[in-house]
């Protein structure tokens, strides 16, 4: 075995310790014994003449040496991986691990179809799915890509707008009989409010379809960070709330849930990916890319957007 083949092999050990959480998960990944992975660890940390990983007798966890070292550790790897396909593109056959990050309640009710499909189309794919809502480093994460609504708050990465999401006030039938149903926005104020965090708070802004927008501060009842609780609060009748159309669709449909003011609504939020710049993406990954721009406009209450630029930030927050 080469020296530079033994380099990328103690690198692809590290980065699977620091994705399993523990040697001895990553010895499992990895098939191979417990001594192993912990003698492949020693001996990077002995050619990097630095302490890579904090080990406990239950927590593993980066030294600040060993956080910069996996940055650096997961772009060579992906350099490296990118070179391989580079020359064998004679092979049609889609092959490889794709990390996919997607926020919970979409990656649950719509993206999973996309995904199963894209696993029969191409079943030499391993791919990891993994829902979250909150904010990544993505680097340390070492995903693919990340599907997020809103911002994308790493300046770094390359970041594509798939759709723009219809967001509307509802609120259950039942809770006009307490409150009485609201005509105008200064209405929604005479009734309590869940609020997702971070994109609701005390006040909302409303925009009328001929252009107005108005801001309205009705009392918060209850807030959360996760969107289906939010749905299922409203649901519950324990007030209204900003709720996209793709959420909430089925209820609408079923009169559980109204659209309070059919003729204003909230900003709109952007659903975009972002990935690694300055690499060549592996054709697994923009396969998968190229299907999320098919998908996305078409689910409900989701707008496509007129043209689709790829916004890479050249600045850092």
């Amino acid at each position: 075995m080469s020296k530079s083949l033994d380099r990328l092999t103690l690198l692809e050990t590290f980065v699977r310790i620091a994705d399993a959480g523990s040697i001895s998960a990553a010895a499992r990944d990895l098939d191979l014994s417990q001594p192993s992975v912990s003698r492949q660890l020693a001996e990077l940390e002995s050619r990097f003449k630095s302490q890579l990983m904090r080990r406990t007798t239950h927590d593993l966890s980066l030294t600040t040496a060993g956080a910069e070292l996996l940055a650096d550790a997961r772009q060579l790897l992906d350099e490296w991986e990118a070179l391989e396909e580079k020359h064998l593109e004679t092979e049609e056959t889609l092959r490889g691990k794709l990390k996919v990050v997607v926020p919970v309640a979409l990656g649950q009710l719509y993206l999973l179809d996309t995904v199963l499909q894209f696993q029969h189309q191409h079943p030499h794919i391993a791919l990891s799915w993994q829902l979250e809502d909150q904010n990544i480093r993505f680097a340390e994460v070492g995903c693919d890509c990340w599907i997020k609504i809103g911002s994308v708050p790493d300046e770094s990465l390359i970041v594509e707008p798939l759709g723009q999401v219809e967001r509307m006030a509802v609120a259950t039938p039942e809770l006009f009989e307490i409150y009485g149903r609201p005509k105008t926005p200064a209405d929604l104020e005479k009734l309590p409010c869940v609020a997702l965090e971070p994109f609701e708070g005390g006040h909302i802004p409303l925009t009328h379809a001929k252009g107005k927008t108005v801001t309205v501060s009705p009392p918060i009842r209850m807030t959360t960070n996760n969107i289906s609780a939010v749905r299922k609060a409203t649901l519950a009748g324990l007030g209204l709330a900003i709720l996209p159309r793709w959420l909430i669709e089925d209820e609408l449909n079923k009169h559980q849930l109204v659209d309070l003011l059919p003729l204003w609504r909230a900003p709109k939020l952007t659903i975009c990916v972002a990935s690694l710049p300055g690499r060549h993406r592996p054709r697994r990954l923009q396969s998968f890319l190229d299907i999320l721009k098919v998908t996305v406009p078409k689910i409900p209450g989701v707008e496509p957007l007129s043209h689709k630029v790829v916004h890479r930030r050249d600045f850092r927050a």
